[in-house]
Order: C-alpha cells, then sequence, then structure tokens
C-alpha cells in the first residue's frame, strides 16, 4: 500500500504566481570555493569572472520579478549553451537550476575600451592599478573605484574623483592573511569577514597603509573578494591591497547605469571597464563592526537585502518611509518585514530619484500595495513628503492610513522587532537629530515605550543650535552655544575657536543671543561634536560623525574616571561637565579627557534607567541611536548595566542608525491595523 503513495519521478514545475504568497530572494552570495577551483580547471569556464552555482553568485542584483526564475532576471538575455543547459537540467549537478549559470562561451562578458578578450583586460586592469593609476570596474551591484591603498597619490586622486574630502575608505584585501598583518582580527571578526556576505568589516589598524585611507583614523574597513573578478585580479596585481569604493560623488547613489556611469567616470578616469550583465537592482558593500562579541550593521546592503526580518505581529501592507538620512525603506508581507538595501542621504536630488525608483522597484518585485503608510514626525523631511504623497490608493482611490512616528521611538522599536519585544521598556536613544513632539530637536533621550507608545522620561539638557544644519557641519558653533548657555567666558582661550575668523565668531554669538536661526536641540551627537572640538580634533567635519569618531579613536581605555553632572527634574545638565573639561585641557591629555566624557556618559545611562526601574520596575532596556555606533560607549553601557542586573537590547540586525527608522515605523503602525 505505501509504495502507491511513492513518486518513481522527479519534477521541476514551471513557478505560479500568487498574489499574496511570499517569494523570498537570496541575497547575493560571494563565489564559493568550489566555483573558484572550477575556475582553473573547467575548460569552459577557465577564468571566467561570472562563474557561480547553486551555492554561489548573483540573486536580488539581477532579479527584476519574482519568482526567481532565469527568465525574470537580467540573465535571461545569455541562451545558455549545451553544456551549461546539460548541467542547469541535471539534478545531480552542483549548477542544478542555477538561474545565473553560464561560461565563457555563453554568458555575460567584460569589455574594456574596444577590448574583449578578458585575459588582456584584467592584465591591463592590475597593470594600471601597480603603476598607480585609478580605474572604474562594474562589479555586483554597481560601478567601483579601485587604486593601491599603498599609493598615497592614487588614493588622493580618488579623493578628487569623488568629491570626498576626509571619510576613510573601503580597503579589500588579497586573503585574510593579508588582512591579519594590517588589522587585529579576533576569532569572530574573521567570521564575519570569510563568511559568504562578505561585508566590510571595520577592525583595528595594526599596520598603516597609506595615511589617506582613513586620514588618521585608528580603524579600517576590511573587505575579502567576493567576485571571480577580485580574485582573478588579484591573481594579478603586484600589491596585495587596493581601495575598493563604489564609484559615485560623495552623497550621491552608486553608479550602475553603463551610460550614466560612462559619461561621468569617462570623463575623470582613462580606464573604464564595463561588463553586459544588467543590474537589477544596485546595491552597496554592506559594513559591519563587533561590538560586545556581537555583529552591528552600519550599512545594511549586499549580503543581508532582501532577507526579511520575522516579526511578532502581521505588518501585511505597511510601507515604512525611513528617515531623511541613510535611508531604507521597509515594506510588509503578512509577518515579514522586507529593509531596502542602503539608499542614502535624500537631501541629495539623486539620491531621492533613487529612493523612488528603488521604491517603485520592491512594490513590483514583492506585489506590494500599501495598505498602511508609515512615516517620520518630521514635516519637512523629503521621506515624510513622499509618504503623503502616497495616500491616494491607486485602486479605489480611498485615503490610505497614514501614521506619523517619532523618530527616536522608531529606533527603540526597530530593536525591539528584532527580539520580538511588546512590552513596555526603557529606551535609550542617542542620536543627531530627530524631530521631538514639542517641535524641538531630539536626540539625548531616555523613554518608556512599547510597540505602539511611549513617554519622555528625561533628556540631554536644551542648546540652541546656531545655524540649524550648519551647526552638524561647524562644530565650533555648538561650542559657543553650550558655553554660551552654561555662561563660560573662555572662548579666546580655546585653541579650537582661534582659526575660526572673529567676524564668523560676533555673527553666531549674536544668532544665539537673539534667538535667530538657532532651534533648541537635546543632542548627544552634538554634545560629542562639541567634545571633539573643544579636544581640537575636528572644528569642522569633513564627513558625517567625524568628530565623535575621532573622538573615539584617541580614548585611553585604561581610564575609569569621569566627570560631575547634573540629573534633576528630567533633565541631564553638562554645566559642571563642561567647565571642568575646561580646565583639564591645560593640564590633562586629550585621551584621558575623551575616556573620562565617554565614561561619563556610560554612568549618566545607568543612573538614569535605574531611576526608571525604581519608578515602574522595568528591568528591560533597548539602547538605539547613531551614537551607539560608538564601540567603546555601547560596550561599556552595556557590562555596567548588565552588572546591575538588566536585560539590555541592542541592534544586531538592522542598523542602530537611520538606517533601521523604517523598520521601527513599521512596527509602530502595525498596532494601527
Amino acid at each position: 500500500m505505501i509504495d502507491d503513495f511513492i513518486s518513481t519521478e522527479f519534477l521541476i514545475l514551471p513557478s505560479k504566481i500568487i498574489d499574496n504568497t511570499i517569494t523570498e530572494i537570496s541575497p547575493d552570495i560571494a563565489v564559493c570555493d568550489n566555483c573558484l577551483k572550477d575556475l582553473k580547471s573547467q575548460k569552459h569556464r577557465m577564468k571566467y569572472p561570472f562563474i557561480n552555482c547553486t551555492n554561489c553568485g548573483p540573486r536580488f542584483s539581477i532579479v527584476n520579478k519574482i519568482p526567481y526564475d532565469r527568465k525574470n532576471t537580467s540573465m535571461h538575455e545569455f541562451e545558455m549553451c549545451e553544456i551549461c543547459e546539460a548541467e542547469y537540467h541535471n539534478v545531480i549537478d552542483r549548477r542544478f537550476h542555477a538561474q545565473p549559470v553560464a561560461c565563457n562561451y555563453c554568458g555575460p562578458k567584460y569589455s574594456y575600451s574596444n577590448v574583449h578578450d578578458f585575459t588582456n583586460i584584467i592584465k591591463n586592469v592590475a597593470s594600471k592599478i601597480d603603476r598607480g593609476e585609478v580605474v572604474a570596474v562594474k562589479g555586483l551591484g554597481g560601478y567601483n573605484i579601485i587604486c593601491d591603498a599603498k599609493h598615497n597619490s592614487s588614493v588622493l586622486r580618488l579623493r578628487e574623483i569623488k568629491a570626498r574630502d576626509g571619510k576613510p575608505f573601503a580597503v579589500m584585501f588579497r586573503d585574510i592573511e593579508t588582512i591579519e598583518r594590517y588589522c587585529y582580527l579576533n576569532i569572530q571578526e574573521k567570521e564575519l569577514a570569510e563568511s559568504w556576505r562578505r561585508p566590510i568589516v571595520l577592525l583595528n589598524q595594526k599596520r598603516k597603509l597609506c595615511y589617506s585611507v582613513n586620514n588618521g583614523l585608528k580603524s579600517i574597513g576590511a573587505l575579502l573578494p567576493y567576485l571571480p573578478f577580485h580574485y582573478l585580479l588579484f591573481d594579478r596585481l603586484s600589491t596585495s591591497v587596493i581601495v575598493y569604493t563604489s564609484a559615485n560623488n560623495s552623497g550621491e547613489p552608486i553608479l550602475f547605469d553603463d551610460t550614466i556611469a560612462e559619461n561621468s567616470l569617462g570623463k575623470k578616469l582613462e580606464t573604464f571597464v564595463c561588463h553586459n550583465r544588467k543590474i537589477e537592482n544596485p546595491v552597496d558593500d554592506s559594513i559591519v563592526k563587533l561590538v560586545a562579541n556581537k555583529q552591528q550593521i552600519i550599512r545594511r546592503a549586499r549580503g543581508f537585502v532582501p532577507n526579511p526580518i520575522y516579526t511578532l505581529q502581521s505588518v501585511d501592507g505597511i510601507f515604512g518611509a525611513g528617515a531623511e538620512l541613510k535611508n531604507s525603506f521597509c515594506i510588509g508581507k503578512n509577518n515579514n518585514a522586507f529593509l531596502s538595501q542602503y539608499i542614502g542621504d535624500l537631501k541629495n536630488f539623486e539620491t531621492f530619484e533613487f529612493y523612488k525608483r528603488t521604491i517603485n522597484q520592491f512594490f513590483d518585485l514583492f506585489k506590494f500595495n500599501p495598505k498602511v503608510i508609515a512615516c517620520d514626525l518630521h514635516p519637512e523631511y523629503l521621506s515624510t513628503k513622499f509618504a503623503e504623497s502616497l495616500r491616494v490608493n491607486s485602486v479605489n482611490g480611498s485615503q490610505i492610513p497614514l501614521i506619523k512616528v517619532q523618530h527616536h521611538h522608531a529606533h527603540i522599536v526597530s530593536c525591539m522587532a528584532e527580539y520580538k519585544l511588546s512590552e513596555k521598556v526603557v529606551g535609550v536613544s542617542f542620536d543627531g537629530t530627530g524631530y521631538g513632539t514639542d517641535g524641538n530637536i531630539w536626540g539625548g533621550e531616555f523613554l518608556i515605550c512599547d510597540t505602539k507608545t511611549f513617554k519622555r522620561h528625561t533628556h540631554f539638557d536644551y542648546v540652541k543650535m546656531p545655524g540649524g544644519d550648519l551647526a552638524v557641519n561647524e562644530s565650533w558653533r555648538m561650542v559657543l552655544s553650550y558655553l554660551n548657555h552654561y555662561s563660560v567666558d573662555k572662548i579666546e582661550t580655546l585653541d579650537c575657536i582661534k582659526n575660526i575668523r572673529g567676524n564668523d565668531i560676533e555673527i553666531v554669538q549674536n544668532m544665539i543671543l537673539r534667538d535667530i536661526n538657532s532651534p533648541l536641540t537635546s543632542s548627544a551627537g552634538r554634545l560629542f561634536d562639541v567634545l571633539a572640538c573643544l579636544l581640537n580634533l575636528c572644528s569642522k567635519q569633513t564627513f558625517d560623525a567625524e568628530g565623535p569618531m575621532r573622538l573615539e579613536s584617541i580614548i585611553d581605555k585604561a581610564e575609569t574616571g569621569y566627570y560631575p553632572y547634573v540629573i534633576e527634574n528630567g533633565i541631564v545638565s553638562f554645566s559642571d561637565t563642561i567647565n571642568v573639561i575646561l580646565k583639564d585641557l591645560n593640564t590633562i591629555i586629550p585621551s584621558i579627557i575623551s575616556a573620562k566624557f565617554h565614561n561619563t556618559v556610560v554612568h549618566i545611562i545607568n543612573d538614569v534607567v535605574s531611576q526608571i526601574k525604581k519608578d515602574t520596575g522595568i528591568n528591560k532596556v533597548v539602547l538605539s541611536g547613531g551614537v551607539f555606533q560608538n564601540r567603546f560607549l555601547l560596550e561599556k553601557s552595556i557590562q555596567i548595566l548588565a552588572k546591575n542586573n538588566f536585560e539590555v537590547y541592542t541592534n544586531h540586525l538592522t542598523p542602530p542608525n537611520d538606517g533601521g527608522i523604517a523598520l521601527g515605523q513599521l512596527i509602530v503602525a502595525s498596532n494601527y491595523l
């Protein structure tokens, strides 16, 4: 009887499309070891730069609709040769139903000028890099710019091309042994670097590359090869370390369209290497680091997207528009939250256009029609305005519900979603900017919240922000504001102010005194900017969070002291902190001051959270927001809270920065379904 129910055939049936089913799409996967062996042994794939199998290769970057079949990818243009087709249909072959399967005879090809022979192309590219030239190459999710990381003039030339003054570059190393020569690497960090996701891993520097790679910071964004092209390039290169960065102007999305890329880069670079496989979904390299022995994602992109976050409640039909900076958006299908790849800062026109394009792609790809829209509370965010423009249902013309979610509440809920928490927690949300319910700029917040509502318990003292957004880049403005707020009259003695023109100082002081374009802020990010400026590390920031990054990089980790502070009536005052630091500037080395300042913030966190527990009995603490990308601050905070028996939660599947905001928006809105 049992034999009657046993099939004698193994069948691959045609894919069927059912509207509300969830067909997950795999992220792009780094080339596997078996394919690397085939690269040197299979005649039809000898040195073939697009080699892949069922276990590796492009996925998300090439798909344009679901189900994930070859005809629905950019590989549909390439008809399989007899050899590849036989492998594709052979159930015991490693390339059985590998949708991007191809070889030298039938697959995509690279080209450079009028050269189409790959051996000559790779030889030429390697030669130019070794000679100190900068080259552009089309990669997996967009174009990349490459140069020798030990050639200072090459890196400076690359900065000129990208209009990128000081932000550190990612560095690709030949192999893990080379990383270990230049960086400190523990077992967990090695696992991150070698994982199939192949992210950029932020590591502490052991041995210096040329100064222009990271401009004096003590960390390196290290990356291992993940494409066959990378391995074939390193086989030809003399150097074992290359700068590997996205081909775009600073602040703009990665270039992926061949015509636009050639028009943009062709004028700047002599070497422009293209291939003829279309990039359907542009995606940048992901960035991660290890904090308290756990992964923290800084930029969620290649290798992570579009893997969903599984949610406690249904999020079906909800669209989260995300934030203004470091934007990612999010869509809900049943109990799955699909975060987009890193989009960037929407204030840039090209990035906002990329945002709208990618939203349309996700809607089409996942057959998504919004039933509820969630966005930031800030009325001027472009993401908020876009969300408002979506309110009219395209199917029946009715108004779609729009839920506006407070920025810092969304930060905390993004982390709660990872752990499927729904009960009340203490949320510590530290970042640079977020619109508050009182119309001020928040950023140093202690909240009592669940996934629907929040109450602000305590916050950093409000100070004026002269010039608004100008004060973010020109940290000396915030120094003047803090000194004025705490009635400190020592401006002329500060080294960080001496290089600022007197007229500029006078203008800003008048803005503060007369309350001209000087919104109030409780931002933790601005406070860290002030300390970096006072220590003369950074008075004008050339990239986001440069001051806090430089402040963290000089910490004396052996220092356990901290500065005085006052917590009264739900406000943390730094008057005593600033006054003692100003005295220390003349007698204490910056590394000690930095450490004591960080320790001060840790003690404040512990004191406020302990008071909230005393008042409410809540023992679960969530730490989120961009400031908690600071490894020292986060690890110290976790340690002191754990020592006092708190249950501590931090972001691991989503970024603690604004890249995770959309997930929090989605979860908050799900309560209103």
